[in-house]
């Protein structure tokens, strides 16, 4: 079987763009905690805890959320945009979709643990989205998710040459949808209760675990059937 190899330039031009990714990513995670320590000042002066006990009530309320969301949406197209210039290829662009994303969110808890403190542990409660509705759980949770995207992405990007390619199939990606699905469900039935006493009875760990692991498996699945050359 013939074996190509992916050159040592090409390798260091790719780890080159992804350094400048990570870069980008985390000095926007800054700029959202920041906003975000702005809101918790103007909305919970007395400290931000769960049960949320104003969420989206009295016309301020309501006229910074439609600001809020804007922000939401503006941020999305923004991470869309620097993965689209920066990589050089569709598998490239989705891989620095991915790094992106899960940086930008993990380094978020990092810059509000550096600038408010915040969150005291790894299971204190947040409100992760407001796009449909609210999300929201522990901060373990979207950190695993995030994390597990950055192993993917640097996986893709390891294997971008045609010869191996992750290999995902019609059923593969029925099941990424579906896993991911049930990850956002999970996310947002907790939302649903983030002003109620028992809010944390709410997020479904039986229901966000499986789902987690069963995408884990599936990129696993691909990655074995995926078969070419070494690097360099």
């Amino acid at each position: 079987m013939e074996v190509t190899h992916i050159s040592a330039e090409t390798f260091k031009a790719v780890m080159r763009r992804l350094c400048i990714v990570v870069l980008f990513s985390i000095a926007f995670a800054y700029v959202e905690a920041a906003v975000v320590v702005y809101l918790r000042v103007i909305f919970y002066p007395e400290g931000f805890s769960f049960p949320l006990t104003s969420f989206g009530i009295g016309p301020l309320w309501k006229r910074l959320l439609l600001t809020e969301l804007g922000r939401e949406a503006a941020t999305l197209v923004l991470i869309l945009t620097g993965s689209w210039l920066i990589g050089r290829d569709r598998t490239q662009r989705f891989s620095f979709f991915l790094v992106i994303f899960a940086v930008w969110d993990i380094f978020y808890y990092v810059w509000l643990k550096i600038l408010i403190g915040w969150p005291c542990s790894i299971m204190e409660w947040d409100i992760l989205f407001l796009i449909p509705v609210a999300w929201a759980s522990p901060v373990l949770a979207p950190v695993l998710v995030s994390a597990a995207l950055i192993v993917f992405a640097i996986i893709i990007l390891y294997r971008n040459t045609p010869r191996r390619t992750l290999k995902a199939g019609v059923l593969d990606w029925l099941g990424f949808f579906l896993a991911g699905l049930v990850v956002v469900l999970a996310f947002c039935i907790a939302g649903s209760h983030a002003t109620q006493p028992d809010y944390q009875a709410h997020f479904h760990w039986l229901l966000f675990g499986p789902a987690y692991l069963a995408a884990i498996i599936l990129f696993v699945r691909c990655s074995l059937k995926s078969r070419g050359p070494h690097l360099f």
